[in-house]
């Protein structure tokens, strides 16, 4: 599997020089995905589906993030942002861009490059990301942690993400005219900082190419969990799995609360490895439960598989 990713990934860089492309083909961003095996977008990436981002938001970080951390993905989570609206929770699908320091030669070709694959010659070219937002996706921009001069979007831009996307951004980076950003209403982000300076000395050098944010590695198609406690980005392939557990901590947790406080169990009984007796009582108890957060049938399929 090392092999494989370590060749697809020269691959994708050959393909970038040769080819010329601001954004990859569908057919390279289907080979850096290649676990999926559900829907995908035309250009190629993951579409996973709205009911997991819907049944995402009520997640912990905590229970994504040891998910992740089982499967052997150490370096998904990413934390210490300033978040334009802390109280809410943003899911939805990663569009990633990369932005470098600007180097004139680069910068210049890569605009010439970008016209002639259609994209807007007015403006700047940090708008050309937000141009390929649909609705559910999440702009996720490597700003390199420029905060002065580096503000990727102020308010104008930031309702033209929310148009597109009805979500919002993760940047590795700044925004200006955060007061006119809040007044966006539905928008949301989690940036490294605000700066009232505009955006400068900094050229877009990828879209939909695997990037850094932070301490973790996001891919085109991620599934993306924020809440005032951080980001953590989902392998497409993984967000189901995710989930599901997720959501079975849960109710193991609803459980226990419940007979602690019902005084049938002390907290050391719940909080150690169940008796025989606990796990049966647990298992009648979901039986009768009319409110899970999933299906009767996925419950079902997880408890065959289950490992007390």
């Amino acid at each position: 599997m090392k092999t494989t990713i370590i060749y697809l990934l020269f691959l994708f860089s050959a393909v970038r020089v040769a080819g010329q492309e601001v954004a990859p083909s569908r057919e390279t961003i289907i080979g850096l995905t290649p676990l999926w095996k559900g829907d995908r977008f035309p250009d190629g990436r993951p579409k996973v589906p709205d009911e997991l981002l819907e049944r995402l938001k009520k997640v912990s970080i905590e229970e994504a993030w040891g998910g992740l951390r089982a499967k052997g993905y150490h370096n998904q989570f990413e934390a210490d942002w300033m978040i334009v609206n802390p109280d809410e929770v943003m899911t939805g699908r990663a569009v990633t861009a990369q932005y470098m320091p600007s180097r004139p030669d680069v910068d210049s070709t890569l605009r010439a490059i970008g016209i002639k694959e259609g994209r807007n010659s007015a403006g700047g070219t940090n708008s050309w990301p937000i141009d390929v937002l649909q609705d559910g996706d999440i702009y996720v921009a490597d700003g390199y942690g420029k905060i002065v001069d580096g503000t990727l979007i102020g308010d104008i831009l930031a309702n033209a993400i929310y148009t597109n996307s009805k979500r919002g951004v993760i940047f590795y980076g700044s925004v200006r005219d955060l007061k006119g950003i809040r007044e966006v209403e539905g928008f949301n982000g989690w940036v490294k900082g605000y700066d009232p300076s505009f955006i400068q000395q900094m050229m877009l050098t990828s879209i939909n190419t695997p990037i850094r944010i932070g301490r973790a590695t996001v891919m085109p198609g991620d599934a993306v969990l924020a809440n005032q406690y951080g980001t953590v980005f989902i392998p497409a392939h993984l967000l189901h799995e995710i989930v599901l557990n997720a959501e079975f901590i849960m109710l193991r947790d609803e459980f226990g609360k419940q007979r602690i406080k019902e005084k049938k169990y002390t907290a050391g009984d719940v909080d150690s490895r169940w008796t025989a007796p606990i796990r049966e009582d647990f298992l009648g108890w979901l039986r009768e439960k009319k409110d899970l957060p999933m299906s009767r049938e996925e419950l079902d399929n997880y408890m065959k598989q289950r490992n007390w």
